[in-house]
């Protein structure tokens, strides 16, 4: 059986959380070499410990995707072990405030997770696309939230359309070099405990409240369900391939029909 990744060199940030974690285990299971990073060394060498077991190849690394220096000491290493860089996916989460109208929203409230996901993504992306454009090939992954124009969403909405900005704009200019760049858009994934936090935070609820809001949402939808995990690992996998050689500056929306934008 033909791997899709075979031989390939992947670095996840944020492998620790849900979404990262499930990235990663695909890209291994499809033959990639995967280097996880994340803020809990305890999280990430977990993940790493499943990918080994599974008969994966998996290394893990405590790094924090916000620190500049960090991010390029950990890629020279992976550059001293492997020679390359095939895929850069970023799956790093932070905490936002949702819930509260934008008028009572403290001024930190809204800049915090503007500026923690901007910085991130463009210290990522941009690490990975200085290495992939000299080698003239690379597959670079950010992302985010479908925008919509509900109220209450605090500064998520600007920030998930600041990573959509940073990813259309690099996708324009290294795209002449080989370089892709794509961001995921699932709307949102009942396994993720990130998400059933903003849930809770949004609609001032709990347990039954989000489980209610989260059906709303799947019937919502045309499939009148909502992306899992393994569905949204499984086609980042196949966006990383060649498969997928022809996709760039696109949005991927993972949202099984929803209506919201």
């Amino acid at each position: 059986m033909t791997l899709l990744l075979g031989n390939k060199t992947a670095v996840v940030y944020g492998a620790g959380g849900a979404i990262g974690g499930a990235v990663a285990q695909a890209f291994a299971r499809e033959g990639a070499k995967v280097f996880l990073t994340g803020r809990t060394g305890a999280k990430v060498k977990a993940v790493a410990k499943q990918i080994s077991a599974s008969g994966g190849s998996a290394e893990a690394a405590e790094v924090d995707a916000l620190d500049e220096r960090a991010i390029e000491a950990h890629l020279d290493l992976v550059f001293k072990e492997t020679g390359k860089l095939d895929i850069s996916f970023n799956a790093v989460g932070f905490e936002e405030t949702q819930g509260i109208p934008l008028v009572d929203l403290p001024l930190e409230g809204f800049i915090f997770p503007i500026m923690a996901w901007s910085k991130t993504v463009f210290l990522t992306s941009r690490a990975a696309a200085r290495r992939m454009t000299k080698a003239g090939s690379g597959v670079i992954f950010t992302i985010n939230a479908p925008l919509g124009s509900e109220a209450l969403g605090g500064a998520f909405p600007a920030a998930c359309a600041a990573i959509l900005t940073i990813s259309r704009t690099l996708a324009g200019e290294v795209g002449p070099d080989g370089v892709r760049v794509l961001c995921l858009q699932p709307n949102a994934i009942p396994e993720s405990d990130s998400l059933r936090r903003s849930v809770a935070q949004y609609g001032g609820g709990t347990g039954a409240d989000v489980d209610a809001a989260l059906a709303s949402m799947a019937n919502s939808t045309l499939l009148r369900r909502l992306p899992t995990l393994e569905e949204v690992a499984r086609i980042a996998a196949f966006m990383a391939s060649e498969q997928a050689s022809v996709m760039t500056g696109t949005v991927i929306k993972l949202n099984c029909g929803s209506q919201v934008d």
